[in-house]
């Protein structure tokens, strides 16, 4: 799946922040600046409009990136930022502040700019820019992107216009209707998926060469490793950089188990022994094919259990619903292909059935996929718990598996009902 996907997804289903627990880190080049944290809105310079807006929005308190990164991208002096923290924890919300404080109402052109990879995650930081500044009334915004036509020539009089590059570098030269000279705050958003999709970044630094010197830029990106560092060295003077530690996915707090069935049918019955006798609330079933989840979704909905399925085919929308909803505890089973092993967070789950193991094109494991499969039982701290439901002619991929993890893999008989809620209990 489009890295731009799955960032679209986490910004769909992420209703409230996600606690991280991890370290934030600061790397500050210029020693003369402020560095200092807040742990309530209150703290900062924010307009009463401003606040009002946050806690509609439920932001209680700051999150942990917003903590570190609000203070320094409200300062005066304006700096420079480049912040790195996933999806969920607030960032969109932090440059959206940044944008409504930098933006003058009596002004009627257009102040701040922010890019985004694709038209839908475009539109998706205008929504947030809607609900914090809903009491802002005199700030208004415009979007840059496909389908949005405006007048050649025509006064823009929107303070904040969000974009993709290749419309906003029309706007810019082309159509001569964004004048960047008179921009004072640039953010660009997702940085990690810009360079991941072809052209983008080219477009993005174009557009940052015509900002005035005095510009303040704020990079954000859900990654930082070395093909982003070297894009935000490009285009960004002296930064201040604040990482939050992406969370590693780990198998330490991830009990695993397997069973050995001789067919499909067996196989369906193993886990319905194991729904049965063990899970009690939700759990998320991964499936190989799109094939074998609907007919694995098929059976058991005719059995009488609450099931959603998750697959490429349908939208990013529709999926982004159907995790809702599971998040939400009105389905209690999610069955998925592998568009949901990673990236997507649904913290309540904590077991994890793979019903048959990822494989690649050779027939071998697929390594990474299992680890993001059964990272999903494990994710924040959580205890979790694993099972393969395999055939016999897999049982090797089960052992090459304990090799390369170094870990643990038990069998279990399917049909062995005492051991089953031995392990429930």
């Amino acid at each position: 799946v489009p890295l731009a996907e799955l960032s679209l997804m986490n910004k769909l289903i992420h209703t409230s922040l996600v606690e991280s627990q991890q370290h934030v880190e600061i790397l500050q080049r210029d020693p003369n600046s402020p560095l200092f944290s807040v742990k309530t809105f209150e703290e900062l310079p924010l307009k009463k409009e401003l606040l009002q807006g946050v806690y509609m929005m439920g932001f209680n308190r700051p999150s942990k990136i917003q903590e570190q990164a609000l203070p320094l991208m409200l300062a005066y002096p304006p700096q420079n930022l480049i912040a790195q923290s996933q999806s969920g924890t607030g960032k969109t919300a932090a440059f959206v502040l940044a944008m409504l404080s930098r933006a003058s109402a009596s002004e009627k052109y257009p102040q701040c700019l922010c890019l985004a990879p694709t038209y839908e995650l475009a539109l998706q930081i205008g929504q947030v820019v809607r609900a914090i500044g809903k009491f802002c009334t005199d700030i208004k915004v415009n979007y840059a992107v496909r389908g949005n036509r405006v007048l050649k020539g025509a006064a823009l009089e929107e303070q904040i216009i969000i974009g993709t590059p290749g419309t906003t570098l029309d706007w810019c030269f082309k159509q001569r209707i964004l004048d960047l000279a008179k921009i004072s705050l640039f953010v660009l958003d997702e940085a990690d998926i810009m360079i991941d999709m072809q052209g983008l970044s080219c477009q993005s630094i174009r557009i940052h060469r015509a900002l005035p010197k005095s510009c303040q830029v704020l990079l954000f990106s859900a990654t930082y490793k070395e093909p982003v560092r070297a894009f935000a060295e490009r285009i960004i003077p002296d930064p201040i950089v604040i990482k939050l530690r992406e969370e590693e996915l780990t198998l330490s707090n991830i009990r695993q188990y397997f069973m050995v069935c001789q067919g499909l049918d067996e196989q369906y019955r193993a886990l319905c022994n194991l729904y049965g006798s063990f899970i009690i609330g939700q759990v998320m079933i991964f499936c190989q094919t799109r094939r074998l989840a609907v007919w694995l979704a098929g059976k058991m909905s005719q059995d009488g259990h609450q099931v959603a399925i998750l697959t490429a085919e349908l939208t990013v929308v529709q999926r982004a619903s159907i995790i809702q909803r599971f998040r939400e505890g009105k389905e209690k089973v999610l069955i998925a292909t592998n568009v949901c092993a990673r990236g997507i967070d649904v913290q309540q789950v904590t077991t994890v059935v793979n019903f048959g193991l990822p494989v690649d094109v050779d027939g071998g494991p697929d390594f990474e996929t299992y680890l993001h499969r059964i990272g999903r039982a494990g994710r924040f701290g959580h205890r979790g718990i694993a099972f393969s439901v395999v055939q016999r002619d897999t049982v090797p991929l089960v052992h090459r598996i304990e090799e390369y993890f170094q870990t643990t893999i038990k069998q279990l008989d399917p049909y062995d009902m005492d051991e089953l809620e031995k392990l429930a209990a």
